[in-house]
């Protein structure tokens, strides 16, 4: 089997793949097909998933801790208890996504769409009403 690192690089489609637990620190996935990929409990730390297509991707319990998500089409993404602290989501799509007992600390939420995602439980940056589109 490739080593997972191996197939990270940019714009590579991984669509539909199964990533659970997946060790992808500080990989390059900018503008990368992940949509309804399983990245449950996936290790994404300081990642680069700028542009990113990840709808319906499975972040649950994933670790996104300073991860560059900007401008990430994340519609409809599982990211239940996901660890997204200090993850850049400028101008983000989280359109629908479950966001339900997520860490979001210090994550930059500029321009993102939370229309009808759920935060139920999320610990949500301070202001984060403010700089919103679409607040759920």
């Amino acid at each position: 089997m490739e080593d997972i690192m191996e197939l990270a690089r940019p714009g590579v489609d991984l669509s539909g793949h199964g990533l659970a637990g997946a060790k992808l620190h500080e990989a390059n996935l900018y503008r990368a097909g992940l949509g309804g990929a399983d990245l449950y409990k996936a290790e994404l730390t300081g990642a680069s998933l700028a542009e990113a297509e990840l709808t319906g991707a499975s972040l649950a319990e994933a670790n996104l801790y300073g991860a560059n998500l900007h401008e990430a089409n994340l519609y409809g993404a599982d990211l239940r208890e996901a660890n997204l602290t200090g993850a850049d989501l400028t101008d983000a799509n989280l359109t629908g996504a479950d966001l339900t007992d997520a860490n979001l600390t210090d994550a930059d939420l500029t321009g993102a769409d939370l229309y009808a995602a759920n935060i139920v439980g999320a610990t949500m940056p301070a202001n984060w009403e403010d700089i919103v589109e679409n607040p759920p």
